[in-house]
């Protein structure tokens, strides 16, 4: 276990080894309680608590409130230092999820739908093998691209530097001459001010909705979908009953789609609302979608056999899935 996330066990007095079966912490990588994500998030604790009449509390914990970092979430649910967990930086421990994440692979609703569905399986295994229960989860609108610079296409990106959230986002900025930096969301307005980073891939309803007054540029490229995973701790899921179980999955069934749901809408208005402050909104150039599917396709194959027969796999079902 790293020392975040020992810091975190004796902040909120949990043991690594001793699963608490009724009175669960958890914890979200997001910060701002206004957010479509965190109020998804409360609203799974209220019905846990309502549905199972009390047989399962859940207190949830904001982003940066216990000492873990984004990238260790999926560790800290393994280890038992929280219960459960909605996870944003998964890839690090379950980087097979990151197939889905390919930039240009999915390009629209309705492929994800069916990516998705055709990798869930595959996906329940990776977690378990970190000791953790995949509840469900929720995804965030198209990931585009913001920047302090103006911007008409993507041969724009040339020579500038962009904060990505995943090696493969990265891929997709260098392809056009771009530099990409990995940073957490609360380094960014820093980074943008000082001109450590001029933009960032991310969504008017995320990250936008924090940044925008240091952005006043937005691209409405699709690069790729972003996705969160609602976890638990294996051993404290295991100690719940079998109807509490099947209550807690039913409430995170409902409840991730329909925090995507509440994503979608906020998009349009955080749209509407960041033009409205100023923010130049340029549509997507003649030509982009096609270069950008020309760059990247060969690479999908590329991270696939450099990882190995397990990635290919995943590739091809979701390839399948979406006839791409």
């Amino acid at each position: 276990m790293t020392l975040k996330t020992l810091g975190a066990a004796a902040l909120i007095a949990l043991s690594t080894t001793v699963a608490h079966a009724d009175n669960w912490t958890a914890y979200t990588y997001s910060s701002v309680s206004s957010t479509s994500a965190v109020k998804g998030m409360n609203r799974i604790t209220e019905r846990a608590a309502a549905e199972t009449n009390g047989d399962l509390t859940i207190d949830l914990h904001l982003g940066k409130t216990l000492q873990i970092a984004s990238a260790d979430i999926t560790q800290a649910v393994g280890d038992g230092v929280v219960d459960m967990a909605a996870d944003f930086f998964f890839s690090g421990n379950v980087p097979l999820a990151r197939v889905l994440n390919l930039p240009m692979l999915i390009e629209n609703d309705d492929e994800w739908a069916k990516a998705y569905a055709a990798m869930e399986p595959a996906l329940v295994d990776a977690f378990a093998a970190q000791g953790v229960v995949l509840l469900g989860g929720y995804r965030y609108p198209e990931q585009t691209i913001f920047t302090t610079f103006e911007i008409n296409s993507l041969a724009d990106l040339n020579g500038h530097k962009i904060r990505v959230t995943s090696p493969e986002q990265g891929k997709f900025i260098e392809e056009f001459g771009g530099a990409p930096i990995t940073l957490s969301g609360s380094e960014v307005p820093t980074s943008l001010e000082r001109g450590v980073i001029e933009g960032v891939v991310t969504a008017s309803a995320g990250g936008a909705k924090n940044w925008h007054e240091f952005l006043p540029y937005n691209y409405r490229f699709a690069v790729n979908y972003g996705n969160s995973m609602i976890i638990a701790n294996a051993d404290s899921f295991a100690a719940l009953s079998p109807e509490t179980q099947q209550t807690l999955r039913a409430i995170v069934a409902e409840e991730g789609p329909k925090t995507t749901a509440e994503f979608l809408v906020d998009e349009d208005v955080q749209k509407k609302s960041q033009a409205e402050a100023g923010m130049t909104l340029v549509a997507m150039a003649d030509g982009d979608a096609a270069a950008a599917n020309a760059k990247l396709a060969p690479f999908w194959e590329a991270w696939a056999k450099e990882n190995g027969p397990e990635y290919e796999t995943a590739l091809a079902t979701v390839r399948a899935a979406i006839g791409k």
